[in-house]
């Protein structure tokens, strides 16, 4: 279930955003060494990552109540790569191997996103497997 709420929670924090909310934005956009922000999505695209967390959180659900379908299942080991793929990062500013490492985002990913993504990623990877 913690699992479920993680995701949940996300999606909340994005929903905040989406509505204009500004408390933590400045932590969770990628950053050049100079602070100028890397990306800009718009309110519609914050809307569009919160219910795909919604949709992971109802992934991670069905799968504590045990669900087997192959849809769920399937799901659960997307859900699983992609949390993976980006704690690997894209080798720039994201992500373990990342380069750009003095910004307030990069001290963020290092400290919370990569854990955080690293932990979705292996409890979804070992609730398949059992």
């Amino acid at each position: 279930m913690i699992l479920t709420y993680i995701l949940i929670l996300s999606a909340l924090i994005h929903f905040y955003w989406a509505l204009d909310g500004k408390f933590g934005l400045d932590y969770a956009l990628p950053t050049d060494e100079k602070g100028n922000r890397l990306l800009n999505p718009s309110g519609f695209m914050t809307y569009v990552v919160g219910f795909i967390l919604l949709g992971f959180a109802y992934v991670a659900y069905r799968l504590h109540i045990g669900d087997e379908s192959t849809v769920i299942v399937y799901a659960g080991y997307g859900v699983s790569l992609l949390f993976f793929l980006r704690t690997v990062g894209d080798f720039n500013l994201v992500g373990l191997f990342k380069k750009v490492k003095n910004t307030e985002f990069a001290k963020y990913d290092t400290w919370v996103y990569i854990p955080l993504f690293l932990f979705i990623s292996m409890k979804f990877f070992f609730v398949l497997m059992n």
